[in-house]
């Protein structure tokens, strides 16, 4: 998602798409479609990075790739990537990537995809 205002945060998440296992991942899409629209309400510009847990990614080219992108203000880190036990090591790849590639950025935590917008919020200008 894009809003027309320039790219200030980045979301990185979870693609529902491709966790694996017997889930409808239809309701965790549509949660975060919906939290990103609020950055466009607000007129603040977005764009995500999600990975799968499918083993599809190499996640330090595809989340270092999204880092460099911009200069971000914030970047956001989903639930999905914290909530897990089994994700920790991912969870710590991601911010390290984080502090390698946007060392400006803030670090913001959602507690739904609902809050994305308001995690953001609370550290940009």
């Amino acid at each position: 998602m894009d809003t027309s205002a320039s790219p200030r945060v980045l979301v990185i998440g979870l693609d529902p798409y491709r966790v694996p296992g017997p889930w409808d991942p239809e309701p965790a899409a549509e949660a975060i479609r919906a939290g990103l629209a609020k950055f466009a309400e607000h007129d603040v510009g977005v764009e995500t990075c999600l990975i799968g847990l499918d083993g599809s990614d190499d996640v330090d080219a595809v989340v270092g790739s999204a880092l460099r992108a911009h200069p971000w203000e914030c970047v956001t880190v989903g639930g999905g990537l914290r909530h897990s036990g089994d994700h920790v090591e991912l969870l710590e790849r991601v911010i390290n990537l984080v502090r390698r590639h946007a060392p400006d950025a803030a670090i913001a935590f959602n507690s739904t995809p609902a809050t994305t917008y308001e995690a953001a919020a609370r550290w940009i200008e």
